[in-house]
């Protein structure tokens, strides 16, 4: 006989401290992301490039790349020759666009200062 309390535990109980860290904030971040996009963010924030970084810095950082190379034009852009910094450039509003639609109040254009000591995913 199985025990209903284990069956019972949330979601969000599953996995180490800081998978449940970088969900809970994905979850405040953009609360309105869909799930297909929200799995593949989660995947990004949890590479193992990623662990030396706090889970928000993390997570943000996914989330960009994610964004910026599903919903917008950037590598079409680096096809087309554009330098990767030029191409981040044209495509800044269109990703802060997808995040605002998505519950995000933070901007892309705003956390400049916070990349640049990051290594980013591309």
């Amino acid at each position: 006989m199985t025990s209903t309390a284990s069956l019972a535990q949330p979601v969000t109980m599953i996995g180490t401290k800081r998978q449940q860290a970088i969900r809970k904030a994905l979850r405040a971040l953009v609360p309105g992301i869909p799930l297909l996009d929200a799995e593949t963010v989660l995947a990004l924030a949890g590479r193992a490039q990623m662990k030396a970084l706090p889970p928000s810095t993390a997570l943000w950082l996914a989330l960009g790349s994610h964004v910026r190379h599903s919903h917008t034009d950037y590598d079409h852009l680096l096809a087309e020759g554009y330098e990767r910094d030029a191409a981040r450039f044209f495509v800044a509003d269109a990703i802060d666009d997808v995040l605002s639609g998505w519950g995000c109040q933070r901007s892309i254009l705003d956390e400049a200062e916070v990349e640049e000591g990051a290594e980013q995913p591309h």
